[in-house]
């Protein structure tokens, strides 16, 4: 880490509330990040965004306190329901729009943009990733298997990989994982697997995914909870080793990302008087 982001979170640090419980506070969002659901890091001292589903098709740029720098309206696209953002090794960002409360939708696409740094204009232009679940046959099917949710995403040696929002009807904290390549086109998405989170339903849904520069931790936020996986094989993370951490915050956490491999960037929805933030939290071994 730089120097600049060094000094910026040792300040962050000392003046932090300690109702956030874990997360150490870092800015207050644009009030036109009230709903947002998605977050990546690219480089300096600066995030990109996206809103939650029926709010506007862009990529919103924001600096570490709190100023909004840059909004780019997303072509060839339409934010339906848009949950989370993941990156490759070239820089080019993915936007997932898959939320589906209702386990209905037919039309899920995962959005592909360049590199948002080096656009030089306030358009950027999308590529289509269409896909649907190989094991979905009704729309929507009984409570007891809404399980195509999602609001999960991280990419990964070519491969997009998203994590359900569990709304089976009764709970059972399990999520699932499928695969989709990561190229324009039409693809039927791969079952890898699942696992438990916990049977806590207001707390243990999974709301983002994110994964560290050398691909050794993925670490998926709830509600108030991290699962952090580690020495997992190629495909299944969830055959790796996973911990647990309760973040003790009670907000809407919707979004996470890395900003270094021992620091994680996470924000909150605005929910009446709370929210609305961007935090930091440092993982221990």
């Amino acid at each position: 880490m730089n120097k600049c982001l060094i000094a910026f979170f040792t300040v962050s640090i000392l003046f932090s509330c300690t109702n956030y419980g874990q997360l150490t506070f870092v800015t207050k969002l644009p009030k036109k990040l009230d709903e947002n659901s998605g977050i990546v890091y690219v480089k300096d001292s600066t995030v990109w965004f996206i809103q939650d589903g029926g709010n506007s098709d862009k990529l919103y740029q924001v600096s570490f306190d709190g100023k909004l720098l840059n909004e780019l309206e997303v072509k060839n696209a339409k934010n339906v329901d848009w949950e989370d953002l993941a990156r490759d090794e070239k820089g080019n960002v993915y936007i997932g729009d898959f939320g589906n409360n209702d386990s209905d939708r037919k039309d899920l696409v995962i959005y592909k943009v360049p590199d948002p740094e080096v656009e030089k204009g306030d358009k950027i232009d999308a590529k289509k990733i269409r896909f649907k679940y190989p094991d979905q046959k009704k729309f929507p099917p009984k409570s007891k298997k809404k399980q195509f949710d999602a609001e999960a995403l991280f990419y990964r040696n070519g491969l997009l990989y998203l994590i359900t929002k569990n709304r089976r009807v009764p709970f059972d904290g399990k999520a699932r994982i499928y695969k989709v390549p990561a190229k324009k086109g039409k693809h039927t998405a791969t079952y890898v697997g699942e696992f438990t989170t916990c049977k806590e339903q207001a707390n243990c849904r999974v709301t983002a995914a994110t994964i560290s520069n050398d691909g050794k931790t993925i670490v998926l936020l709830g509600g108030g909870k991290l699962w952090i996986f580690s020495d997992f094989p190629e495909e299944d993370f969830s055959k790796g080793t996973m911990k647990t951490i309760d973040l003790k915050a009670t907000s809407q956490l919707e979004a996470v990302c890395f900003l270094n491999e021992n620091t994680l960037l996470i924000s909150d929805e605005e929910r009446s008087d709370t929210g609305r933030n961007l935090y930091s939290f440092i993982l221990r071994p």
